[in-house]
Formats: C-alpha cells, structure tokens, sequence
C-alpha cells in the first residue's frame, strides 16, 4: 500500500513543480516561512490516534520525494507545510491547486489517499478523521515525533489496518466455503480429490489436451454473487487461446479433463485460484464461477 500512497502523490506533483518553477522566476526571492509551533495534539479516542498515525504513515517517502524530484530544500519545508494547509481549506478551487508541491499534495491526500485509508476503516470500531490525520501527516513532515516516530506510526497504521481486512476477508472466506458445500449438491455436479467443482453442460467428443497443450476458448467468469468480472463472449474475437499451464490451477485442472467441445461450469475454489491474493475486483478468498467451453487444441 505504501507504493500505491507514493505513486498518486507523484503523479500529480510533478505538473505542479511546473507551475511553481514559473512563478519563481517572477519570485527570485523565497523568504522561509516560519510556522508557529502548537500545544501537542491531545488524541482522545482511539480513532484520534489511528488518524494521527494515519496522517504520518501517509508522509512515508514524501520528502525524498520532494528533494530528489521537485528539488525542494527541506530548510523551506514550513513553506510546503503551509502550502499543504491552505489547500486543505481550499481543496475544492481549481485554480488554487496550481500553486506549490504542498498543496498538490493536499489535493491528492483529499482525493486519493485518505478515502483510501478510510475505506479500509469502514464496519471497525475505529475511523479516520480528516483533522487529526492532517495533524499527523503535518508532523511527519516536520519530524515530530512527540507522540510517534513515523517509523512507528506506519507500521501502527499498517498492522491495525490488516487486522481489520483479515477479519473481513474470514467472514468473506467463510462465505465462499459455505456457497461450495451447497453448490456441490446441486445435481450434474462433480468435485475431483482437489475440491475443483464442474458440471457438463455440452459433453464434447474431441481430444483431451495435456497442461503443455495450447488451447482456444470461450469462457465468462463471475463472483459467487453472479457479478461478472471477466468474459471473452464480450469481445470480439470472443475466443483467447493460451497454454494450459498458464493459468490458475483450477484452470488447468478442468481443461486437462474437457474433451474439445466440451462446455463446463467450472466452480473454482479459493486454494486453486488467487487464494489470498487481491486480483483486480477479485477479492482475497473468492471462489470463481466460469461457464468454459473449449474450442480447440492448437499446434
């Protein structure tokens, strides 16, 4: 996730250095800016704390950032900082966005970043408020570490927000075993030693392929809910060939069985498919649903 925050801040901070090179041409001259300096930042509840340690872990990387790429002078970083607030009250104005690095920053921390970090807070006991986290962001940048280092403020935010996807993804994964239990009893249904799940729709009559075989299909997967994630029928041409032993495993599993011609339902569990592993919309733990139907086998 850190490589996600970093990539979003870069892509839009290197059309603002742009912007802020040709308004130091008219401004040869930038005097620092001195920031005043606050009563510590009292955190209340435990949401407080996790946004203050949000708003820090969010700054990780940052200002090697900003001096190998935007050739910011950390000796001028009140002026990022004060940048970085003015946008936060301005976010909304366009033409406010084209100023410095800092408030760039701020419109990708708005409209990226932390809805991001809230998202991964959604149904846990704790949520990210935008005040607090920008304390903590700001802090960071001012190497502040009366209540955190940032080294431990990342790695605070990264661990609780994996406790709670794990406790999300259990609920979810429990969900995907039980839909495979009931789906195994639904007549025409088969289950191999694997737990690989297919139905014969249309018995092919051709050869069989092995794993080294390159193959031609059709196929459409989906989500246990139905939600369609991917479908060659949608494309034209509606087949796509590759080799058997290029895909998931359940893939490979179910192809190796089917006769040319042949059109399956293929219910794939999580262990033979991306597990753990986020693919795309695909979340961890998801069983995948594909109608195949295998065209060929190619020289």
């Amino acid at each position: 996730m850190k490589k996600k925050y970093i990539i979003a801040l870069v892509i839009m901070t290197s059309a603002a250095f742009s912007l802020v090179q040709a308004k130091d041409k008219k401004d040869k001259k930038i005097k620092p800016v001195t920031v005043e300096q606050k009563a510590p930042v009292k955190l209340v509840s435990s949401s407080d704390t996790i946004s203050y340690a949000a708003g820090m872990a969010a700054t990780d990387g940052l200002i090697p950032y900003l001096q190998q790429q935007l050739g910011v002078d950390t000796a001028n970083m009140a002026e990022f900082i004060k940048g970085f607030q003015e946008a936060q009250l301005r976010v909304k104005d366009p033409a406010f966005k084209a100023y410095a690095a800092g408030m760039q920053i701020a419109s990708m921390v708005n409209d990226r970043i932390m809805p991001n970090m809230k998202t991964d807070f959604v149904g846990s006991k704790d949520s990210i408020n935008n005040a607090t986290f920008n304390e903590g962001f700001i802090a960071a940048l001012n190497n502040d570490s009366t209540l955190f280092t940032q080294k431990k403020a990342s790695k605070m935010f990264s661990d609780r927000r994996t406790a709670i996807n794990d406790s999300k993804n259990a609920v979810y994964k429990k969900e995907n075993e039980d839909w495979l239990k009931t789906n195994a009893q639904k007549e025409g249904m088969k289950t191999t030693a694997s737990g690989l799940q297919y139905k014969v729709l249309v018995a092919g009559k051709g050869a069989t392929p092995k794993a080294t075989d390159k193959v031609t299909v059709k196929y459409e997967g989906r989500m246990i809910d139905g939600t369609v994630f991917d479908s060659s029928y949608k494309r034209n041409p509606q087949t796509t060939s590759f080799h058997c032993n290029e895909v998931i495993k359940g893939w490979t599993e179910a192809l190796t069985m089917m006769p040319v011609g042949s059109k399956w339902e293929v219910c794939i569990p999580q262990e033979l498919a991306y597990g753990s592993r986020q693919a795309g919309q695909i979340k961890p733990y998801s069983t995948l649903v594909f109608t195949v139907e295998l065209i060929s086998i190619d020289k």
